[in-house]
């Protein structure tokens, strides 16, 4: 009977789960974890209000404290909430907006490092000879 009742809030617990908002998107992200030095990056498969799915080669353990640096966003503190080979849940301390997350870029953000200058910009730079 225990174990039945441990099967019954198992599926209450993952039906609940499925009934969060999710955006599936895939972006890059520097990942901090407590206890840890430096910064990891990862790769954000999924975001929702209150937490993310991250994917990476950097190891953590279920209830690990992280902050992870969301693109719009910025640094974003919560814990991991499980474990599967390279992918990860991560549990928000407060809620964000993932609508922000998804939008292009901000013009404050280190995006603009990672794109190539416009073909005049790169046109400028060169002289006949």
């Amino acid at each position: 009977m225990a174990r039945h009742g441990l099967d019954e809030a198992r599926k209450m617990t993952d039906n609940d789960h499925r009934q969060i908002e999710r955006d599936s998107l895939f972006v890059m992200a520097d990942l901090r974890v407590e206890g840890a030095e430096g910064e990891h990056r990862v790769k954000i498969r999924n975001l929702s209000a209150g937490g993310a799915m991250a994917e990476g080669e950097v190891r953590v353990q279920p209830g690990a404290g992280i902050e992870v640096l969301i693109r719009n966003i910025g640094w974003v503190e919560g814990s991991v909430a499980w474990v599967q080979e390279n992918r990860f849940g991560i549990a928000f301390r407060d809620e964000i907006d993932p609508k922000v997350a998804r939008a292009p870029a901000s013009a404050g953000s280190d995006a603009h490092r990672l794109l190539r200058p416009p073909p005049a910009a790169a046109s400028a730079v060169l002289r006949k000879i």
